[in-house]
């Protein structure tokens, strides 16, 4: 497990001051919610242990705040609605509460950010005797292709 600091992302308090509308003695709830939030970010985008503190704290209130909504059937889905005979049916959005991110918050923990890498095309052995596909030829540190046990390719097909 990566050792972040702090863990849970956010206090209650701090989950309060962005939800006025939180309900009432769902303080002991909110903290579980925020300490498995916490978890779920990290295991969904570990780059998220190097994203700011204020930054993994405004998402993981989001996620509990949402996952919290849901018990109180507040979103829905799917809503129907006919005049008569009076007939309302609901799908909610959420209904069991699972944690999600949504896809600017999976950016803003730093997923999906791109990293330059690259290959090396040369090799410190000679090309007349390996395959150009050989892994050496690619900055491996052993030969594919078998030039270095037979003196020549054996493997990998013909030049």
């Amino acid at each position: 497990m990566v050792d972040v600091d702090p863990f849970p992302f956010a206090t209650v308090e701090e989950l309060k001051a962005r939800w006025p509308d939180m309900p009432a003695g769902s303080d002991d709830h909110a903290a579980t919610l925020l300490e498995d939030a916490s978890q779920f970010i990290l295991d969904m985008v570990p780059a998220a242990a190097n994203a700011s503190p204020g930054t993994r704290r405004r998402i993981v209130c989001a996620v509990v705040r949402r996952s919290m909504e849901a018990s109180l059937a507040t979103g829905s889905m799917q809503t129907t609605m006919t005049a008569g005979p009076f007939n309302i049916n609901q799908s909610p959005a959420n209904p069991h509460g699972d944690f999600y991110l949504t896809r600017n918050e999976k950016k803003a923990l730093g997923d999906g950010q791109q990293k330059a890498y690259s290959v090396v095309l040369t090799s410190p052995r000679s090309p007349d005797v390996h395959r150009p596909w050989c892994s050496l030829m690619f900055g491996a540190t052993y030969c594919s292709c078998g030039a270095d046990i037979a003196g020549e390719p054996i493997y990998e097909g013909d030049r």
